[in-house]
């Protein structure tokens, strides 16, 4: 073998080892001695197990075990992660240290099997059905089945059949994570999704919780401006009621000022009255007295409407029907229930006198 074809070689023989290798027959003519050219070097059998690989894939396929429609998504909180492997591969421990840094809340029911050797397919099936009763029972929701790399021969019990038909059943979605990126089996293509190792398969399965908690914080932000912004236009219409509104002793001092000028006007009117010489001092006292009688009546009136509606407003009238004003110890109105403490001590001013109060419970509406 020249160095050219013995660079593409991907192992290293050794003595012993069995190998299958291609060539021609060519004799070396200083010597007549009759040579074998070797082109290409596999290990034996090697050949034999990929065109299997391949007759079961085609056959696999044409049966659509391998169609995109019938795969799932993975869910994005899963309640529970199963995870078929073996106890003493490497590739248990990196899911668990995938799963424990992203997601340590997550519960993982492990169901161990043989991922390599002549037992191995039947294994890893019964460990399948195993997890699929618990997730029928609604413990997980998601199935992982890894395992390191290897050679192809190291790799076979993921070409079964029966472990292809028992993934397709399976009632939630499964992850494989069999071997390294290059790797290909047939479980990687029945499964609902094929991760390129044991630690993706992990971390496609487990979102970071830190990722949930950043999200949370996201939304509670919003809805905390939302909720300024609701109070702050309450507040706003709250205000511009109230001084539309107003007061009733400022109507009152209103209506004083009213009357003060026409009782000045009134004045000045009977002054003119008593210059004018065109009317008896009689028929002017009479049209003076009149006239101020009137408008005195007239305010008088618009004084009494004004004392009524001020009465009205008065607190002791609403204390006569029943109702009572809470204040704490410091001489606060208490206005609302969201405002007391179990326990504290409040004063009930009644019509009639007041009371001394404890709160015993606090019920919000």
């Amino acid at each position: 073998m020249f160095r050219r074809a013995a660079s593409l070689v991907d192992f290293s023989p050794r003595d012993g080892d069995q190998v299958e290798v291609q060539g021609r027959l060519d004799v070396y003519d200083a010597r007549g001695d009759l040579q074998l050219i070797v082109e290409s070097l596999v290990r034996a059998g090697q050949g034999s197990l990929f065109e299997q690989f391949l007759r079961l894939k085609e056959r696999l396929q044409a049966e659509g075990l391998f169609e995109g429609a019938r795969k799932r998504e993975l869910p994005l909180m899963p309640r529970g992660i199963g995870l078929v492997t073996s106890l003493g591969a490497a590739a248990l421990h990196d899911v668990a240290t995938a799963l424990r840094r992203r997601a340590p809340h997550l519960p993982v029911v492990l169901a161990p099997a043989a991922v390599q050797g002549a037992q191995a397919p039947a294994e890893l099936c019964r460990a399948l059905e195993s997890l699929y009763l618990r997730a029928e029972a609604g413990e997980l929701d998601v199935i992982l089945l890894v395992r390191g790399g290897g050679s192809l021969e190291d790799l076979w019990s993921f070409n079964d059949e029966r472990l292809a038909r028992t993934i397709v059943r399976s009632p939630v979605p499964v992850v494989v994570g069999v071997g390294h990126e290059t790797d290909f089996t047939i479980a990687d293509f029945c499964a609902d999704l094929r991760a390129p190792t044991p630690t993706a398969a992990a971390e496609l399965v487990a979102e970071p919780t830190q990722a949930w908690l950043d999200a949370l914080q996201g939304q509670y932000e919003r809805l905390s401006r939302a909720l300024r912004r609701r109070l702050d236009g309450s507040a706003q219409r709250l205000d511009a009621a109230a001084s539309r509104l107003g007061r009733p002793s400022a109507r009152l001092a209103v209506q004083h000022q009213q009357q003060a000028r026409l009782a000045l006007r009134l004045r000045h009117a009977v002054r003119g009255q008593l210059q004018d010489g065109r009317r008896t001092l009689a028929e002017r006292e009479a049209a003076r007295q009149r006239g101020l009688q009137a408008r005195l009546a007239q305010h008088q009136q618009s004084l009494d409407r004004a004392a009524l509606r001020l009465g009205l407003l008065d607190p002791r009238l609403v204390l006569q029907r029943g109702y009572a004003l809470l204040t704490r110890a410091d001489g606060s109105v208490l206005a609302h229930a969201a405002q007391a403490q179990v326990g504290e001590a409040i004063a009930a001013q009644l019509a009639d006198g007041s009371l001394d109060l404890r709160v015993a419970a606090v019920r919000l509406s």
